[in-house]
């Protein structure tokens, strides 16, 4: 290793360490794990102590972060019971399947009319790696049982869900963005971008189908245990990953893909209390790295933030999420707050700087332009913090309005069936409470 990754891996574990030993403490204060690791990033950069000093196109900064995403892209898809995804009076299904696509293109417009030094390839980039939410932003909120049941699930299947929902179309103005640079007809770019997609699907699916049969198999019969099930999980995950970018396609939708399958092929099968801490902790410390690597590179652009950067990331953590969740929730009957609620709580992280990270390493920049990169840092940042710190005190809100509607209210309907595997006792957990006690 060279010593700016030693020192960078040395770094990185010590606040991993001294992290947890004040977890207790703060935990239930508005303070949280990832503003502890972007601060530090932030602190220990170049522009801080100049301790730790990574380049933004490191071979360590994006295998890490490109990994981080494909095991939370896998291990959260392979979570979801498809067949119950659009039960639950559809609620989860209208934030992905309405709610995504109109905050892309909500987010693309207001791009290209506020920053104007992009091209429109670019503003639908923003718009597309700004569109995957992060629950473990929001972590207070998906614990506390004074929420109803289905909204935190509501909240958690769609931050599950719609990273892999938005890459396809990040692939898409990523390849059209390249493809205006070397002045490639429209077409060509258009068979490219699905070529990936395919690809990626096609990989997913054979890799997951036959690994989820063949450990769910093994399961059956006594020949693999819980723990090491969810080891051959990761494994699968990082097998799609890399066998689809070696044929030519998307490895984030080869690993989404791979997810979906695995679970569905492996059948129910109960998960351990090891197996639950295990995913647990590889998927909270590759999350904490890049939360840590995010505050190195925000550090060296952060102060050359404009009026136009500064007012869109603002609009993005609200009306451009907001109008999309409310248009998508117009017939539920859901009360006016919630909508709010769904809105504001649509917190940008992991995902947003994995996708940046790959744009800048494909692009070798997004064509020059910083503004792209500086839009989706200051959003993200502003998220972390804000939407970090409100979460706590917003829940609390949002249950003393629930406690005001009639108990037929839609918001406190009994949750009957999860739309998770027993796989994530988590998530499954929030389906045996009805309304918050």
């Amino acid at each position: 290793m060279t010593s700016e990754i030693e020192i960078f891996v040395i770094a990185f574990t010590a606040l991993l360490f001294l992290s947890g030993l004040v977890s207790g403490k703060i935990s239930g204060t508005v303070v949280t794990a990832p503003m502890i690791f972007v601060a530090a990033g932030m602190l220990l950069s170049p522009e801080g102590l100049d301790l730790v000093s990574l380049s933004s196109s490191s071979i360590l900064i994006l295998s890490i972060a490109e990994l981080a995403l494909v095991l939370t892209l896998f291990s959260d898809a392979s979570k979801i019971e498809l067949q119950a995804l659009m039960r639950e009076d559809k609620l989860p299904g209208r934030l992905l399947i309405i709610g995504t696509p109109l905050t892309i293109a909500f987010g693309a417009i207001v791009a290209a009319f506020l920053l104007k030094d992009i091209t429109l390839a670019e503003a639908g980039l923003i718009g597309a790696m700004l569109s995957p939410t992060d629950a473990g932003l929001g972590q207070a909120i998906v614990n506390n049982t004074k929420v109803p049941a289905k909204i935190r699930q509501a909240l958690n299947v769609e931050s599950g869900l719609n990273d892999g929902g938005a890459i396809p179309f990040f692939l898409f103005f990523l390849i059209l963005e390249g493809g205006e640079a070397l002045k490639w007809p429209a077409g060509t770019l258009i068979v490219l971008a699905f070529e990936q997609i395919g690809i990626g699907v096609l990989v997913g699916a054979v890799i997951g189908l036959a690994g989820g049969l063949l450990s769910g198999k093994a399961v059956r019969i006594g020949w693999m245990s819980g723990l090491y099930r969810k080891i051959g999980f990761m494994s699968l995950a990082i097998i799609s990953w890399l066998v689809a970018d070696l044929l030519g396609g998307s490895g984030f939708i080869a690993a989404f893909t791979g997810g979906l399958i695995t679970t569905q092929a492996a059948g129910k099968i109960k998960a351990t209390e090891e197996e639950a801490i295990l995913t647990e902790a590889e998927g909270s410390i590759l999350s904490f790295a890049v939360f840590f690597i995010f505050g190195i590179i925000a550090a060296t652009r952060i102060f050359t933030i404009n009026w136009p950067i500064f007012i869109y990331a603002v609009l993005s953590l609200t009306l451009i999420r907001m109008i999309p969740v409310a248009i998508s929730l117009i017939g539920m009957r859901l009360h006016t707050k919630t909508v709010l609620f769904l809105g504001w709580f649509g917190p940008r992280g992991l995902a947003s700087v994995v996708l940046l990270l790959t744009a800048m390493e494909e692009t070798g920049g997004i064509g020059g332009s910083e503004t792209v990169s500086l839009a989706v840092i200051t959003t993200v940042f502003l998220s972390v913090f804000v939407q970090g710190a409100t979460a706590g005190p917003g829940s609390e809100w949002y249950a003393r309005i629930i406690a005001g509607l009639p108990a037929d209210a839609l918001e406190r309907k009994k949750v009957e069936e999860s739309l998770t595997s027993p796989d994530n006792m988590t998530v499954k957990n929030l389906s045996n409470n009805s309304e918050g006690r």
